[in-house]
C-alpha cells in the first residue's frame, strides 16, 4: 500500500476532486467492474500515478464519490428545513418543499442510480455511507423539530419512516416513470401520509 497523501494546496485539492467527481461518473455509467484505474485517470486527464498518489485504489475513489453523492442527496431536505418558521400548521407546505427539493437533487441518470443501486447491495461499505447518511438526516430533521418547539411522538421513528416515503416517491417520479400512475395525485397523497404520521 503506497503513503496516501491529503492534498493541501488549492491545485492538488481540486486534482483529486476531479478524479473523484470523473472516476465516479464513469463506473456509474459503465459499471464498476468495467472500468480500471487507468480508465480514471485518462477520464479526469492525469497520469495512473497521480492517481495512486491521492487513493489506494479505484474502489476508495468510488466510496468518496458515493460520499460526496449521498450529502448532495440528503443536504437540500435539511436545508429547506433550516430556512423555515417551522410549526405543526405548516408541516404540509414544508414536507412538500422537502419533496420538490429532493426530487431537483436526482440528478444522475437511471442507469448510474441502477449501479449505485446494486453496489450497495454488494458492498457492504457503500451500503453503510447510505445508511448512515439517512440516520444523519434523521437526527438532524429531529433536532431542526425539537429546536422549533414541536412535539411529535416517536420523532427519529416517524421522521426515518417520511424520509423513506419521500425516496421512493422520489426514485418513482424520476426513475421509475409507470405510465399509468399520476403522479401529481401521488405527491399529494405522500404528503397527507407523512403530514398525517407526524401530526398523530
Amino acid at each position: 500500500m503506497s503513503d496516501i497523501r491529503m492534498p493541501t494546496q488549492k491545485r492538488s485539492i481540486e486534482k483529486r476532486n476531479r478524479i473523484i467527481e470523473k472516476g465516479f461518473e464513469l463506473m456509474c455509467e459503465k459499471g464498476y467492474y468495467n472500468v480500471s484505474t487507468p480508465d480514471i485517470a485518462e477520464a479526469a486527464e492525469v497520469s495512473t500515478g497521480i492517481i495512486y498518489q491521492y487513493f489506494n485504489d479505484k474502489k476508495d475513489i468510488f466510496i468518496e464519490g458515493v460520499k460526496n453523492y449521498s450529502n448532495s442527496i440528503m443536504f437540500p431536505m435539511h436545508s429547506v428545513l433550516e430556512n423555515e418558521d417551522l410549526k405543526i400548521d405548516n408541516i404540509e407546505a414544508v414536507v412538500r418543499r422537502m419533496i420538490e427539493a429532493y426530487i431537483k437533487s436526482h440528478t444522475i441518470s437511471k442507469k448510474a442510480h441502477e449501479e449505485l443501486m446494486a453496489m450497495s447491495h454488494l458492498d457492504e461499505d457503500v451500503s453503510n455511507i447510505f445508511k448512515n447518511s439517512e440516520l444523519e438526516l434523521t437526527n438532524k430533521i429531529v433536532s431542526i423539530i425539537k429546536n422549533n418547539n414541536i412535539k411529535i411522538k416517536n420523532p427519529i421513528e416517524k421522521i426515518h419512516i417520511a424520509i423513506g416515503i419521500i425516496e421512493n416517491l422520489c426514485h418513482e417520479l424520476v426513475y421509475h416513470k409507470h405510465k399509468d400512475l399520476n403522479y401529481n395525485v401521488m405527491q399529494d397523497e405522500v404528503v397527507k401520509i407523512i403530514t398525517n404520521i407526524l401530526k398523530k
